[in-house]
């Protein structure tokens, strides 16, 4: 291997492992929603922080709830996997030290969490506890109605109601029961789902405006004219990352902040994302 082609893989390498796990990243998504009558809910996406992964601890943390709270969202979801278990390079760090910094996190229309299965293999009573003495309910299997915002529609798509909140337990750890964290939501309501791992989502029906979700990191890595190489789904890279829309149902799927197995991000930064949520008409 010549001076050159050393040169390139070190300058990849130094990227790779320590330059983007390092970097945050805060981008804006606009996702049309038929019929959504909360126009323009900015939700801000916290998801799968893996606190104590290499460049990622609990100062990495305030970082992320700072600029978390610079954006001014009406909505934070956490949707799991606070902490780690067995990245290369990690500390691990005690999930209520973590949520003590996530407690300082604000909105209008609340913070609410689900648990990943990385909260499960340690222990999900108390990484649930954690959240809850800090003020973060755990929305597992059940539903919440969101408080008024001031800005809605006089009409959604079955006549005036409020938007609610479900949270989906864990699909590979919990009983990801759908039918239960629905079943409060009354007829007419737009709900919102949050869960951690996307491969719920064939089982989300359309009366959900939106389904958000993290758990694949994006990946990861991904390689220029190969993709996404490597995604924790049962569905391969179909839910990888991003505004998917399926039969006229929505997913957006979050690539989190943390890293799992190798402290290694390419060209999928760490990203808190915020969602616009736009009404859009009703097809």
């Amino acid at each position: 291997m010549g001076w050159a082609s050393l040169f390139v893989t070190a300058v990849l390498g130094l990227w790779a492992f320590v330059l983007e796990p390092a970097s945050l990243w805060t981008p804006q998504s606009r996702v049309t929603l038929p019929g959504f009558p909360l126009d323009g809910l900015r939700v801000a996406v916290l998801t799968d922080l893996h606190v104590g992964s290499p460049f990622h601890g609990t100062e990495k943390l305030e970082r992320i709830v700072a600029r978390t709270m610079a954006e001014a969202p009406d909505l934070i979801v956490i949707l799991g996997d606070l902490v780690i278990h067995g990245v290369l390079g990690g500390r691990f760090v005690e999930p209520e030290e973590i949520a003590a910094r996530l407690g300082a996190l604000r909105a209008p229309a609340g913070v609410y969490a689900v648990l990943g299965n990385h909260d499960h293999w340690l222990d999900a009573s108390r990484v649930a506890a954690a959240l809850q003495a800090n003020g973060i309910p755990v929305l597992e299997d059940r539903a919440v109605e969101l408080p008024r915002m001031g800005r809605e529609r006089a009409q959604n798509e079955t006549g005036e109601g409020p938007v609610w909140l479900a949270g989906v337990s864990d699909y590979w750890e919990g009983a990801h029961d759908v039918a239960r964290a629905l079943s409060l939501v009354p007829a007419g309501a737009s709900v919102i789902v949050i869960t951690h791992n996307p491969d719920v989502f064939p089982d989300v029906p359309p009366r959900v405006s939106l389904t958000i979700a993290g758990h694949t990191h994006g990946g990861q890595v991904r390689i220029p004219l190969v993709g996404t190489p490597i995604v924790p789904s049962d569905y391969g890279s179909r839910f990888a990352s991003g505004h998917i829309v399926e039969d006229g149902r929505h997913l957006f799927v979050a690539t989190g902040t943390g890293t799992s197995m190798l402290p290694v991000r390419f060209r999928v930064p760490p990203r808190v994302r915020i969602l616009e949520l736009v009404g859009g008409p009703v097809r």
